[in-house]
């Protein structure tokens, strides 16, 4: 009992990191429609900002929050000079998706340029002390991402619910083109959308660097997981993004160590979990059926 106990908040605080960055894909679905393919790459840049201010001493929490708004000017900048000068991802989104799988490269590359091919290596946010839970040692970590996670929550849903800039990201999300005629800037709400979710990725990144190392591959298999959370959650749902990250979390970590086909294959469980919900309900469990007229 105490073993699975162990390894299920394992896989819960594990989840808590894919969830937060399904949140910044979920966001840029929502305003475009699509999936951005280098959320991953984008996120491990502005987990290599906060690396840096921590490398300069700045305590980690300042360094994170530095990186949050280093990735947010990273996602302006992206949406300004990268993807609105393609078009219209609603009229063109087969450009669109091609562009940032060319971004996912890109930021790879760059990173590399920039800080080298070495690890660098980043201290825990919550240090690497833990608590006695039911006989259990949980370390403060895996508490923490859930923490932060809960917080994420939060604030997202006073965002879309209470602020206006969350009902114009809302109304942006249904109709462009109406939303233009109404007086929404649509191109602001773009770029608060894509800046967001790459400062969301940065916390995803601080919450990662620790397990492996801050490199140019910090984001990549973390980012198969978040597309398994917003698989099973739903592409257009925050909720979904939250639950399906803590449930992929959970089966990814729980399922190896009593399974032995999922031990030899640890990605398994994302990957099938995938498969059942887009045969079953492909628009997840918390995701919007599209009706259409014939």
């Amino acid at each position: 009992m105490e073993e699975f106990i162990s390894y299920l908040f394992i896989g819960l605080g594990n989840g808590a990191v894919y969830a937060m960055l399904g949140l910044g894909l979920v966001v840029i679905y929502r305003s475009t429609g699509l999936l951005n393919f280098a959320q991953g790459e984008m996120a491990m840049f502005a987990t290599f900002i906060v690396w840096t201010l921590a490398d300069s001493g700045l305590p980690l929490w300042l360094a994170m929050f530095g990186g949050m708004f280093g990735g947010f000017v990273i996602g302006v900048v992206v949406h300004q000079v990268v993807v609105r000068p393609v078009g219209d991802p609603h009229q063109k989104p087969l450009a669109v998706v091609i562009v940032t799988i060319g971004m996912f490269l890109g930021f790879n590359a760059l990173a590399k340029l920039i800080w080298g091919a070495d690890d660098k290596t980043l201290l825990n946010l919550f240090g690497r002390s833990g608590i006695d839970i039911f006989g259990t040692e949980v370390a403060w970590q895996k508490l923490g991402a859930l923490a932060v996670l809960a917080i994420e929550a939060v604030i997202f849903w006073m965002l879309f619910q209470r602020t206006k800039i969350g009902l114009a990201m809302r109304a942006v999300a249904s109709n462009p083109e109406s939303s233009a005629l109404c007086g929404i800037p649509v191109t602001r709400v773009l770029m608060f959308g894509w800046g967001l979710a790459t400062a969301i990725g940065a916390v995803a990144g601080t919450f990662t660097a620790p397990i492996t190392a801050v490199s140019s591959n910090l984001m990549q298999l973390t980012l198969i997981y978040a597309f398994a959370a917003i698989t099973l959650g739903g592409f257009d749902s925050f909720v979904g993004a939250i639950v399906g990250g803590l449930l992929v979390g959970v089966l990814s970590d729980v399922l190896p160590r009593y399974v032995d086909f999922f031990e030899k294959m640890p990605l398994a469980p994302a990957f099938i979990l995938i498969l059942v919900v887009l045969l079953v309900r492909p628009e997840g469990i918390f995701g919007q059926r599209k009706v259409s007229r014939v």
